[in-house]
């Protein structure tokens, strides 16, 4: 318990920092900034990865020994990076989903930052219940592991064939019952949520797309908490790692989110990692998979999508540079 209330407290430092000091000023965050933070995030998960790695190679406290046998610091260090590089994969898709409800709800830059960072706060608490009652599903019925297999196969099919550009927010569930329970404004009302009008308590627009970017990650969380379930059953490797995933989350969407068109062949790369973690979470009782095995398999797969998307936007980019040279040379 002492290693879990350390490692909230750190997360509670950490966005006690981010809100009161480095972003206490809503402001628009540009590229540099963007990358600079999502550089700190990822140095401090791997930062955190070493700490893995001594913590259950030590056994400090007893961590490593909750989950029926021991684990050792390598084995512990494997299973947090494939479950960190698994979440943070899966959250692309996410991204270009909340930059489509930025964008169908005209939040400006400046207020962005805010929305997301409420957002993550909401997410933490919801991925950590999901995760609590997974481990404890799993840890009472071995046939769940057989659900979620199937369930994370079926999901790699959806991502195949469903889009995302024809996004409908006002028809979300919960926008639409927040319109019918709540007064909410017709306007923008600075960066906040709760405003005063004729008297009457009142929600802003920015409230109802926190509510969206909420929903979007209860229905992206039910994908990626089954999928890292079939990396460890480890119920602090899965929290943290889903945890530094979810932490960088707002720096990389500042980073990515005007260039996910460039990323074509990415959403490709995420539906062969759902398949493979299905498969892997159904062969958990006969035939496992090593974690060093499910980690170059998921990287090699990941860099495959990503060095195909930039080929083909360079190519892209030749095409369309190719015919405006023929006219000059024409013209000339």
């Amino acid at each position: 318990m002492w290693i879990w209330a350390g490692f909230v407290a750190m997360i509670l430092a950490f966005l006690a920092l981010d809100l009161g000091v480095f972003h206490r000023r809503a402001h628009v965050v540009g590229i540099r900034e963007a990358f600079a933070w999502t550089t700190v995030w990822v140095v401090m998960a791997m930062g955190f990865t070493i700490a893995v790695y001594y913590m259950y190679g030590q056994h400090w406290l007893g961590v490593g020994l909750e989950i029926g046998h021991e684990l050792s610091g390598r084995q512990a260090a494997e299973q947090f990076l494939t479950g960190y590089i698994i979440e943070k994969s899966l959250s692309l898709d996410n991204i270009f989903v909340i930059a489509l409800i930025f964008s169908y709800f005209g939040v400006p830059a400046a207020y962005q930052h805010r929305i997301l960072f409420w957002g993550i706060i909401g997410a933490l608490v919801m991925r950590g219940a999901m995760i609590a009652a997974g481990a404890a599903l799993l840890q009472r019925f071995d046939w769940v592991a057989y659900v979620f297999g199937l369930f994370l196969l079926a999901t790699a099919v959806k991502m195949l064939i469903v889009r995302h550009d024809n996004l409908e927010p006002e028809r979300n569930v919960l926008v639409r019952l927040a319109r019918r329970l709540l007064v909410v404004s017709d306007r923008l009302h600075g960066d906040r949520f709760f405003v005063r009008v004729d008297g009457r308590r009142a929600v802003t627009p920015l409230f109802l797309v926190l509510i969206l970017v909420e929903s979007t990650d209860v229905l992206f969380a039910v994908d990626s908490v089954p999928a890292i379930f079939a990396v460890t059953r480890d119920p602090f490797l899965v929290f943290t790692s889903n945890v530094f995933a979810i932490l960088g989350l707002r720096s990389l969407y500042f980073a990515l989110a005007g260039a996910m068109s460039r990323f074509r062949y990415l959403k490709m790369s995420l539906v062969f990692v759902l398949a493979f973690v299905g498969v892997k979470m159904l062969l958990s009782h006969d035939h496992v998979i090593p974690t060093i095995v499910s980690l170059a398999f998921i990287v090699g797969i990941l860099a495959v999508g990503i060095v195909a998307s930039l080929v083909g936007a360079h190519r892209d980019t030749a095409k369309l540079i190719s015919p405006l040279e023929t006219k000059e040379e024409t013209r000339a």
